[in-house]
């Protein structure tokens, strides 16, 4: 099985912490030039010096807020005068937790924009070079809540529907192209945002972070919460040679929790 990345370059978003870096590692690991996205420079240096590498200058970083996505479109058109990417991990944190019926509009709004606004622009700035070399991965990394709703994540539920309804649209756009649009939907990996969600369900429920975490173990049918790598190795095969003919689809890594097909 062809899992070889050397002479791909992947851009990797939220690239400093949970998921996105172990993405960014594992594509390094097989071979890939890594270019990462993230808001702090200092965060960046740091883990450009830790990819595996076999040349010092194959990686390369982009500093950029998805918050603000005219910045993020001018700093990568302006990378991209010089460089060419094959494989695009859109990655970025989730909204803030809370019930449907609390959001405010501007909630909504700003997801929306950090999540699909930002996925758009991203695609429209690298799809080109693919299209030239007749070869691609776009993979997002939303959530199981595509699939069945996840309690108390009223606006995640929503913008992450819209962006896998996005994904699929576009993979029957770029296929004849030679490029594949997959989504990875990650549910209980032990990442920041998921310590964030505990210590906020232990607060409201008045209980101690070990008992919120077993609880949520149980739901679980593999008996234990993932780690960031687990997700990272899906995204790895879905941006390899390997996975050609895999198109259009959502792939759950969450050790069986999701209840449907």
């Amino acid at each position: 099985m062809n899992i070889d990345l050397t002479g791909k370059r992947a851009l990797v978003c939220g690239s400093t912490q949970g998921i996105g870096r172990a993405a960014a590692m594992e594509l390094a690991f097989l071979g890939a030039s890594i270019t990462l996205i993230a808001r702090s420079r200092e965060k960046l240096q740091e883990l450009i010096n830790h990819l595996p590498a076999d040349d010092t200058e194959s990686h390369h970083f982009i500093v950029a807020d998805f918050t603000d996505p005219d910045h993020l479109k001018s700093e990568v058109e302006r990378y991209l005068k010089d460089h060419t990417i094959d494989i695009l991990i859109n990655n970025t944190g989730g909204p803030p937790a809370g019930q449907v019926i609390d959001a405010e509009p501007e909630e909504f709004s700003a997801a929306f924009s950090q999540h699909l606004i930002c996925n758009q622009l991203l695609v429209k700035a690298v799809v080109s070079g693919m299209k030239d070399a007749g070869w691609g991965r776009i993979i997002n990394v939303i959530s199981t809540s595509v699939k069945a709703p996840l309690k108390g994540l009223g606006v995640s539920n929503t913008i992450r529907a819209a962006v896998a309804n996005w994904s699929k649209t576009l993979s029957f756009e770029l296929a004849p192209f030679g490029i594949t649009v997959n989504n990875v939907l990650p549910s209980t990996a032990m990442t920041g945002r998921l310590q964030s969600l505990i210590k906020n369900r232990a607060d409201k429920e008045e209980k101690t972070l070990e008992q919120v975490e077993n609880e949520m173990i149980k739901e679980i049918p593999a008996g234990k919460i993932g780690t960031p790598e687990d997700v990272a190795a899906a995204i790895a095969f879905l941006a390899s040679p390997a996975a050609n003919y895999i198109n259009g689809i959502n792939l759950p890594v969450d050790g069986g929790k999701t209840p449907n097909l």
